[in-house]
C-alpha cells in the first residue's frame, strides 16, 4: 500500500513550506496528484515544491495553458505542472500536449488529475487538501480556515518512504 500521513496546515506560508519539504522526497519520474476544491491550496503547495526543487519561473496555476514546464536551475529534474481540469481524455491528451521534456526525467504534478492520469504510473503520491472548516467562500488559507492535507504514497516507490517527515518541524 505504501505510506500515508495527515497534516493540518494553518496558513498559506505553511502550505508553501509543506511543498518545500515534499520536494526533498521527490525524484525524477515521480507523479504527484493534487486534489481539493478550488482555492484549497493546490497551486500554493506546488509553488513550494518548485522552490524546494530549485526550478526556474514563477509557479502559477496552469489553467489556461494546461501544462507548464519549469526547468531546474540546479541540475535536478524539471517540474511539469499540469492542470487536468479541462483534460477530458486524460493521458492521451496529455501526451498530445507535446511537452518539451522527458516525463521519466521530470517530476510531474497534476492538479485535478483524479480519474484521468492514474494510468501514467502505478507509483504515485496522492495529496488531498480539504478545508478544516466550512468556509467555502474563502479563497485564501488563513489562520481561521486551515487545511487538512492527506499525503498517500501508492506503489513500491513509496513503500519505504517515511511521509511523517512532512510534518511541521
Amino acid at each position: 500500500m505504501g505510506s500515508q500521513t495527515t497534516l493540518t496546515v494553518a496558513t498559506a506560508e505553511r502550505m508553501t513550506g509543506l511543498g518545500r519539504r515534499l520536494a526533498a522526497l521527490l525524484r525524477p519520474g515521480d507523479l504527484v496528484l493534487l486534489s481539493g476544491e478550488l482555492g484549497a491550496g493546490k497551486t500554493t503547495l506546488t509553488r513550494g515544491l518548485g522552490e524546494g526543487m530549485g526550478v526556474r519561473g514563477a509557479v502559477t496555476s496552469p489553467t489556461f495553458v494546461i501544462a507548464r514546464v519549469h526547468p531546474s536551475l540546479t541540475g535536478g529534474p524539471a517540474l511539469v505542472h499540469v492542470d487536468a481540469y479541462r483534460l477530458g481524455g486524460g493521458l492521451d491528451e496529455m501526451e498530445d500536449l507535446d511537452l518539451d521534456v522527458s516525463l521519466p526525467e521530470s517530476v510531474i504534478v497534476v492538479e485535478w488529475g483524479e480519474g484521468k492520469v492514474e494510468q501514467l504510473s502505478e507509483d504515485r503520491l496522492e495529496v488531498r487538501i480539504e478545508r478544516t472548516l466550512g468556509g467555502a467562500e474563502a479563497d485564501v488559507v488563513d489562520e481561521a480556515d486551515g487545511r487538512r492535507v492527506t499525503v498517500t504514497g501508492l506503489g513500491g516507490r513509496w513503500d519505504d518512504v517515511d511521509l511523517t517527515v512532512l510534518g511541521d518541524n
